[in-house]
């Protein structure tokens, strides 16, 4: 069987089967799964709220699923997405609250910021692996709750006098659009969600499209056998951890220029760069991939907040259910097993 079609068919019974192992686990505990899962429906595409809210959880979901996904073609493992997603909404909000400027300029900028926020807390990661073999595991864990408690501080001792929350940031910084908020009954969409899409596009341009992507490709597949062949393994290395770390940035500034249009002290982790591990696994490290496995996730999530009102199912559920689904992804190779004993049993 054609890698590619392995690949298509491997997410997709995945999540069939974690879905059919969710409804049991609903009849196990006494609840209806045919009314669970109408609710979780319901409660992600019931009205043109529900459906706005999805599209803004969807939007994080995409740019952190990029910025997994962009790592592990270089067969690199960046936990520390979530990390660059709080620099990302730091740096976004420092700029869109800093000063006025038309939206051409301040726009641009903010994302720039964010951008480039995560760029560098990246490039940490990046540079210890080229130059002296720190597994980038370890060092983007760390630099996780650096992240976290760096950005604290920072919001209440620069950005604000010892508040929680900064001001919000001005109109010319904002991805918010009062036309898409009234047609989706005053959800929290906006405009992100077309920057989303752009970034899954130039990842799949970078990837499939350019020497540089090649070489990324080359390097995920073997260091050695890249080195040999004239490549700079080391720059690779760094550049892939630098734009990864530009997508988990980006996905901050969906937080912080779209959704909230501020930034507050952080109790905890948003779990966005956690959850972009899973999306990215699911979409086969694959920009379209990504974008239909953050739909699966950003519906998941939105629609299981409706799932305790309406079918008296605890939302936890949908976390289990996830959680199985990565499973089997994760376990590609038994799916490939029964796939290839069906394909024999049929000859």
């Amino acid at each position: 069987m054609h890698n590619k079609m392995f690949n298509i068919l491997v997410p997709i019974i995945s999540v069939l089967i974690g879905l059919l192992a969710g409804a049991i686990i609903m009849l196990g505990f006494g609840y209806n799964p045919i009314h669970g899962y109408a609710a979780l429906w319901e409660g992600a595409f019931g009205d043109l709220y529900f459906f706005g809210e999805t599209i803004r959880q969807v939007t994080p979901y995409i740019l952190t699923g990029l910025a997994v996904a962009f790592a592990f073609r270089a067969g690199l493992f960046n936990i520390g997405a979530e990390g660059q997603v709080i620099i990302g909404w730091l740096a976004a909000v420092w700029v869109g609250t800093s000063f006025n400027a038309p939206m051409f300029i301040h726009l641009p900028l903010a994302l720039l910021a964010a951008a480039i926020g995560g760029a560098l807390l990246g490039l940490i990661p990046g540079f210890l692996k080229a130059k002296f073999g720190v597994h980038e595991v370890i060092v983007t864990i760390m630099l996780n709750y650096i992240a976290l408690y760096s950005a604290n501080s920072i919001v209440r001792n620069v950005l604000t006098e010892r508040s929680d929350k900064t001001e919000a940031i001005a109109p010319t910084a904002s991805l918010a659009s009062e036309w898409l908020q009234t047609l989706t009954y005053y959800s929290r969409v906006h405009y992100g969600i077309l920057i989303a899409l752009l970034a899954a596009a130039l990842m799949w341009f970078i990837i499939d499209r350019t020497t540089i992507g090649y070489e990324i490709r080359a390097v995920g597949y073997n260091q050695h056998a890249s080195r040999y062949a004239g490549m700079n393994v080391n720059k690779n290395i760094i550049l892939t951890m630098v734009i990864s770390g530009a997508f988990a940035g980006l996905a901050g500034s969906m937080e912080g220029l779209g959704t909230f249009g501020n930034m507050s002290i952080q109790s905890g982790f948003t779990n966005l760069g956690f959850d972009g591990i899973a999306v990215a696994l699911l979409g086969a490290n694959t920009a379209i991939g990504v974008i239909l496995a953050a739909l699966l996730f950003g519906t998941l999530k939105v629609g299981a907040l409706n799932m305790p009102t309406d079918a008296g199912v605890p939302s936890e559920l949908v976390d289990i259910i996830i959680a199985l689904i990565i499973f089997f992804v994760a376990s590609s190779y038994l799916i490939r097993w029964i796939i290839l004993r069906y394909k024999k049993g049929e000859k």
